[in-house]
């Protein structure tokens, strides 16, 4: 129904938009799960240790992500040597063989930071609530058979915080997902905002809209999918189901 009702250039604008969507989540979603995990261990040091972490999950959970998204791409640049902001706003190639790599523009590059901080505040809360559901002699009992804090944390804790969290974890890789359509507000094309260019060109919003949120609902669900399919295995291989 929508194909006959759009132009193929039209199609293709929305297509080029969900596969920049696409790869910007999955960007966010593997910098944001590293980074919380980072700090999900940060928040579990003892006493004022443990204030650098609390102070970014504070600052990062408690302003609007498209404040925070205006600040990497607005207010950034201006703290940036004027040459650097230049350069980073032109276009780049590197030719690698028959390969042709482009810099990403400064709109996806601050898209991405922004969104990736952001995620990561909230999965380092879900971590931190698997780590909270270890009990502690289990860690006592890893240090009584010999193995390093490390190790312990390798090897016993997060296993299992891994386990409880990923439910919750997926959850975040949605929240992910459409959180990045706040980015069309900095300028960068992804789904949002390509549909918003087709319906100014076609004053067809029904159309636009709707193939938007057909494609964003599809991915939301390839999401919410493997997130269970993930998860049963996980509990056959620990013998739970």
């Amino acid at each position: 129904m929508f194909g006959d009702l759009l132009a193929p250039r039209y199609l293709h604008w929305l297509l080029d938009g969900f596969l920049l969507t696409l790869g910007t989540s999955l960007l966010v979603c593997v910098i944001g799960t590293l980074l919380g995990a980072l700090v999900a261990v940060g928040r579990q040091l003892p006493g004022r240790l443990s204030w650098p972490a609390r102070a970014y999950l504070s600052v990062l959970r408690n302003t609007p992500l498209l404040v925070q998204l205006f600040f990497w791409y607005f207010g950034v640049p201006a703290l940036l040597p004027e040459d650097l902001v230049f350069w980073l706003n032109l276009p780049h190639e590197r030719a690698l063989g028959p390969l042709v790599l482009a810099w990403p523009s400064f709109e996806f590059l601050a898209a991405a930071l922004g969104l990736s901080l952001y995620t990561s505040a909230f999965i380092a809360e879900e971590l931190r609530a698997g780590i909270a559901s270890v009990r502690p002699q289990q860690a006592e009992a890893g240090l009584a058979l010999g193995l390093r804090p490390a190790q312990v944390w390798r090897c016993i804790i997060l296993p299992q915080a891994l386990h409880t969290a990923l439910p919750p974890l997926f959850g975040q890789y949605m929240n992910a997902l459409k959180n990045s359509s706040l980015a069309m507000a900095i300028g960068l094309a992804e789904l949002s905002y390509a549909s918003r260019q087709v319906e100014t060109e076609t004053f067809k919003t029904f159309q636009a809209f709707g193939i938007a949120t057909l494609l964003y609902l599809g991915a939301a669900i390839a999401i919410e999918v493997a997130g269970t399919l993930i998860h049963q295995h996980r509990r056959h291989v620990r013998g739970e189901a």
